[in-house]
């Protein structure tokens, strides 16, 4: 018994006895509104334990992509062939890569903007054969040069009956400014004169003729000559291909000589049937079929990406080949961005976790502001530029113990952006001018520690159970001093 009332002696909370004690309306008025106010204010604190806090700071760059940057892009050209579309990048340490094909695909585009076509492959260099140095030799040696006779010239009003009457024609469009036309003009003069030989005017089965684009401009335009000199296929008036429901356009691309010329022609044209008439010849096992390139017109289709280094630098398409010239007048370069966006692409539930964690809530527009602007060339000669400033955030929640169970960084690329239209004397082409901060906003989630919380839970109780406590016995001697007072004055 000494014992238990040692024990008993040192308790803080010592209890009245109950029959003493008086309850009061006032007391179980303030009893209910206290305890619904503990519940409201608990209420509170766990909801704000339990939402996410972040703090934001800026720091030196230290990205696991070290010192490269990869831009990722999907663009349409309206009115440029992709057998010319080509993608270029330059920085400002002197590097520069031309017609990147890696990591890039262009797809053909119709008129409506849709896909008509398969993968649009890099094209080779022709060879050439230099007819014009074998005509300046002959002379200097006293020999009598060889005679070529100039191909059929072809217009507008002459055109369409050709591509009517002969069940292939061979065209080249070419342009007498041109130098890879002018070398081409000897050499296709002397394969048309061959197959005249071959196939004289009577046999009707094939054709080789030019058209002069500076003359014939709008013949050139409605059939989407692009570059110089280029050589269309017309297959019974039309030079397209239908391949798995997609139309593509017809174009020689081989070795520019007469005797690759002629070999091509020679696959392309049909051949006489017993009874008269005339049936084309299988194409796909024609030696001359690998010769040629479907060209997907007038637009294409570019997307990808490319790795690039972390300092100011461009990228840029333009019309680019090793045999062509373009006149840059007829050049547009009118373009839709679907995509513009840096850094790797991140998973769904990625997004979700930099959505939840980042203070200004990201959306999916938050790093491509570009998607679905239109962009048009209202004049000649019209390069497209378009100002990217690259800000790097990284997105760290919270670890959990030494293990680091969960931890996963993200790492985004936000850039402004700033569009204008310049006119030049130069190729026009659409530039992508990108300018990388060395600095990244980092974005931590910060866990509030669990004895924060019952700390305050317990202060929200006690601090509840105190105030009202004190209120009650305020009114209740307030009210039995007034009680005194009134006894008082009746005596």
């Amino acid at each position: 018994m000494g014992t238990m009332s040692k024990i008993k002696s040192i308790d803080f909370y010592r209890k009245i006895p109950r029959d003493p004690t008086e309850a009061t309306h006032f007391g179980a008025v303030l009893s209910m509104f206290a305890a619904v106010l503990m519940v409201l204010l608990f209420g509170m604190e766990l909801n704000d334990y339990l939402s996410i806090r972040t703090e934001s700071s800026i720091i030196v760059d230290r990205s696991i992509d070290g010192d490269l940057l990869r831009i990722n892009f999907n663009l349409s050209f309206p009115a440029l062939s992709c057998e010319f579309a080509s993608v270029d990048v330059s920085d400002a340490m002197g590097n520069h890569r031309v017609n990147l094909t890696k990591t890039v695909r262009k797809y053909p585009l119709d008129s409506q903007g849709r896909v008509v076509g398969e993968v649009v492959r890099d094209i080779p260099e022709p060879k050439y054969e230099e007819l014009v140095h074998d005509i300046q030799d002959a002379k200097s040696d006293n020999r009598p040069p060889p005679v070529v006779k100039p191909t059929d010239m072809l217009d507008a009003a002459s055109f369409p009956e050709a591509v009517k009457k002969y069940p292939t024609l061979l065209v080249n469009f070419y342009a007498p400014w041109c130098p890879w036309s002018r070398r081409l003009a000897p050499v296709w003069d002397a394969a048309a004169q061959v197959m005249l030989r071959k196939f004289p005017p009577e046999d009707g089965r094939v054709k080789l003729a030019k058209v002069d684009c500076t003359v014939e401009g709008l013949l050139c335009r409605s059939n989407h000559i692009q570059g110089f000199p280029s050589i269309r296929v017309f297959r019974s008036g039309v030079d397209m291909l239908n391949h798995g429901g997609h139309h593509d356009h017809e174009s020689y691309v081989g070795d520019r000589t007469v005797e690759a010329i002629v070999e091509f022609a020679e696959g392309l044209i049909p051949a006489v049937a017993a009874s008269g008439g005339v049936e084309a010849l299988p194409m796909a096992d024609s030696e001359a079929s690998k010769q040629t390139i479907k060209v997907g017109a007038p637009g294409c289709s570019v997307e990808g990406f490319v790795l690039v280094k972390k300092v100011p630098g461009n990228l840029h398409v333009s019309a680019h080949s090793q045999a062509h010239s373009f006149d840059f007048g007829g050049m547009n370069m009118t373009h839709i961005i679907h995509h513009l966006s840096f850094g790797k692409e991140i998973s769904r539930n990625k997004w979700n976790m930099v959505q939840r964690l980042h203070p200004d809530g990201l959306l999916n527009a938050w790093s491509n502001r570009l998607k679905g602007r239109v962009f048009f060339s209202t004049e000649a000669n019209i390069t497209h530029e378009h100002y990217t400033q690259v800000v790097m955030t990284s997105v760290e929640p919270r670890t959990y113990g030494i293990m680091e169970v969960g931890y996963q960084r993200v790492d985004l690329y936000e850039y402004t952006h700033h569009s204008h239209a310049i006119r030049t004397d130069e190729m026009p082409m659409t530039k992508f001018t990108f300018d990388p901060s060395p600095m990244q906003v980092l974005v931590k989630e910060k866990p509030r520690h669990f004895y924060h919380f019952i700390t305050t839970v317990c202060a929200i109780i006690g601090g509840v159970f105190t105030v009202a406590g004190i209120a009650d016995s305020t009114v209740f001697h307030t009210a039995k001093m007034f009680k005194k007072n009134e006894l008082g004055k009746q005596y």
